[in-house]
């Protein structure tokens, strides 16, 4: 992407430098069109560069957004050095490094602060997304204590008394993956040997369970103002694996939980940039469940943006180009009601019949549907979120209205494992 200026000479679009794992499709559909509409080149460091190319070939500019220039680059992504190396071997000044991956957060943020450039606190980074560290670094901060062990061996998991039942799940876990609530001590014990059997000396944290309506924070930072974007209610979270089968967008977020919410969040160190928060409701307390430091995934990222009429992407990527926000961004409210509802596989197998993308609009209802499984792919179940055949996401005047929509749309469309 290379114009020329008024005497000729080449003049260069900034670069952006994207650390990315497996394509998205808040990559795809929302933070590349995002990156194309603020005029900037992007280098992708990836370790998976042909699932990217295939990806990018496949849906590339699609529904009639224009992409930037996409330089794919190999590169080992969740080794800092590397990152930092590819980067520097670059012929560009990065302009901004950035990523929506979980597994990457402080990788970017160590790359942002070598070159000189605005990003989040590597520490904050790594302390959300370890759950050890974060129930630490919240009991320390006074604002929330919650009983929790770390476990890395069967003798660690016999030794221990949680108050039961508990919770038991990756201390650096997405998705849902091995999460499980257990009831005593032998059941404990067997969840545990279970997961390293597949994955072994994998770091396992134990915490008491917390009951209660499980909700979500949005929020925006620029470093100086931390922006409240929205709030959902997640229906059908419930155990022992607690899979999201549903998130209703709310038309305010609920008090006083906010306000604490966001306490925590500063006493983490949260600020910068996007982050998703989970969090249980009980009574006038709110309890929280983990923070990931990046955009609400399940295409719930994109249902905010139609929901708030914002250009939720470019805000976020403005902030890691060092670029102030909206002072107004915060007092926004939602336009229209929103809600994501994921199609689960209720066992495992191959799935032999499935939609295709959707999009149209009915009864004043936008929906969307995204297949997150490609017809004739083999998976076991998960009890997790990479159980989903695809994501509904709706916007429309009200829930009664979306809920109708969306229910004819599952009737009409039939999904198949065998």
């Amino acid at each position: 992407m290379i114009d020329r200026v008024a005497d000729g000479s080449p003049k260069v679009s900034p670069v952006m430098h994207l650390l990315a794992l497996t394509p998205t499709d808040s990559l795809t559909e929302g933070y590349l069109p995002a990156a194309a509409r603020l005029g900037l080149d992007v280098m992708l460091l990836t370790d998976a560069p042909d699932a990217h190319r295939r990806a990018y070939e496949r849906c590339g500019g699609n529904a009639g957004n224009a992409w930037p220039r996409i330089d794919i680059v190999p590169c080992e992504v969740r080794d800092f050095r590397e990152v930092i190396a590819r980067i520097a071997a670059h012929n560009r000044r990065p302009e901004a490094v950035f990523t929506n991956s979980d597994h990457l957060q402080v990788q970017a943020a160590l790359a942002a602060d070598w070159f000189g450039l605005p990003g989040k606190d590597w520490r904050a980074a790594l302390r959300t997304k370890n759950k050890a560290h974060m129930r630490r670094a919240l009991a320390e901060s006074g604002l929330e204590a919650l009983w929790s062990a770390e476990l890395s061996s069967p003798g660690e998991a016999e030794s221990i008394r949680p108050p039961f039942p508990c919770v038991v799940k990756p201390r650096e876990g997405v998705a849902g993956e091995d999460v499980g609530l257990v009831e005593d001590g032998g059941r404990l014990l067997r969840h545990c040997r279970e997961v390293w059997a597949r994955r072994p000396g994998l770091p396992l944290v134990v915490e008491e369970y917390l009951p209660g309506p499980v909700h979500t924070l949005e929020t925006l930072g620029d470093g100086h103002a931390l922006h409240i974007l929205g709030s959902f209610h997640e229906v059908g979270v419930a155990p022992p694996h607690f899979v999201l089968l549903r998130g209703d967008l709310l038309p305010e977020t609920p008090r006083p939980h906010t306000e604490q919410v966001v306490e925590r969040l500063r006493a983490l160190g949260v600020g910068f940039g996007s982050c998703h928060t989970e969090f249980v409701i009980q009574g006038d307390r709110a309890r929280v469940i983990e923070v990931n430091y990046r955009s609400i995934g399940d295409h719930a990222d994109l249902g905010l943006a139609d929901a708030l009429s914002i250009p939720l992407f470019e805000h976020i990527l403005r902030t890691h180009l060092g670029r102030p926000l909206p002072a107004c961004l915060g007092a926004r409210t939602a336009r229209r009601a929103l809600r994501i509802e994921a199609v689960l596989a209720e066992r495992g197998g191959r799935l032999k019949a499935a939609p295709g993308p959707v999009e149209y609009e009915r009864d004043e209802v936008r929906l969307v549907y995204r297949p997150m499984r490609e017809v004739g792919e083999e998976r076991l179940l998960h009890h997790s979120d990479r159980d989903q055949l695809g994501i509904v996401r709706a916007t429309g005047p009200d829930q009664d209205r979306i809920g109708r929509v969306v229910a004819a749309f599952r009737a009409e469309h039939h999904w198949e494992l065998v």
